[in-house]
């Protein structure tokens, strides 16, 4: 009776292994879905636009200063314009916090819990653990920018009713048309976040610190936004992410403008592409001990 040597068993478990397999996107959702920041971050969100119904109802209606009328003015007018108000108050700041929170504390959460050696030796592919942990951080990021106005739009229709989005400088958009533009408006958010989250998700792979990579990221972004109101950098801030990251107010007129977006969207994903390069290259050489 033959008997298997141990390349024959090594052979047989070989020819079994699918890389592709390892770490299923599903798996990796629900990891992170479980975790309690995921949770808070999402209740923040969800809970911002009650705060704000709550200071429109205390404070009054917002009314124009000096006879101009803003977005922000334009609030209370229907539950489109507040979802509109709701994503422009955040835009700035609130929204890249969990960009940097899902894709920054992906990785280096495992190192900071020691498991990220036992992954690897699965074993799962690098690329494949990066891959599936970038895929589940931005889909996270994308629900995060999808849910504020959602709620916002629901919590303003029942406040203010539902109704056409009054646009500041005169006219309205219909309540199908206008539900369409904030459609555009919230891909063009996360397409603006994608810099934060290739910088998180870089910085994410180099430390076993989890609060490192967050926030490094969302300091470099907020450089990136003192920086922009530098005007004396004249046209060197049009290389900048951040001076493009209010051109989806040109979505929401009567006749749309999408230079901006156009312009913004590229510098984004180019500056996105070349830093997840950045991460993939350094992941696959880095000595693992942690």
């Amino acid at each position: 009776m033959s008997t298997l040597t141990e390349d024959d068993v090594t052979a047989q478990a070989a020819s079994g292994y699918r890389p592709g397999r390892t770490l299923p996107l599903r798996v990796e959702l629900v990891r992170q879905l479980k975790r309690r920041r995921t949770l808070i971050m999402g209740g923040i969100l969800a809970a911002l636009p009650f705060v704000l119904a709550v200071a429109f109802a205390i404070g009054g209606s917002p009314g124009g200063r000096n006879d101009r009328v803003t977005l922000m003015d334009t609030a209370t007018a229907s539950g489109a314009n507040f979802a509109a108000v709701n994503l422009f108050v955040s835009a700035g700041f609130l929204l890249v916090i969990p960009v940097a929170l899902f894709c920054g504390d992906t990785v280096a959460s495992e190192a900071s819990w020691s498991s990220l050696r036992y992954l690897l030796a699965a074993p799962v592919p690098r690329a494949r653990l990066l891959w599936s942990k970038l895929v589940v951080g931005l889909g996270l990021s994308l629900a995060a920018m999808v849910l504020l106005p959602v709620v916002a739009l629901a919590v303003g229709s029942a406040a203010y009713g539902w109704g056409p989005l009054r646009i500041p400088t005169g006219g309205a958009l219909d309540t199908a048309t206008a539900t369409q533009r904030l459609a555009v408006v919230v891909a063009y958010l996360f397409v603006s976040q994608l810099v934060t989250a290739g910088l998180a998700f870089w910085l994410s792979t180099k430390t076993d610190a989890p609060l490192g990579a967050v926030g490094g990221a969302v300091g470099l972004t907020i450089m990136g936004n003192v920086l922009d109101a530098v005007t004396a950098l004249g046209h060197w801030r049009d290389f900048l992410p951040a001076h493009w990251q209010f051109a989806w107010a040109d979505a929401v007129q009567p006749h749309p403008e999408w230079s901006g977006m156009v312009q913004g969207t590229a510098i984004s994903v180019t500056y996105a592409l070349v830093l997840f390069a950045l991460a993939f290259r350094g992941f696959a050489r880095k000595d693992i001990v942690s």
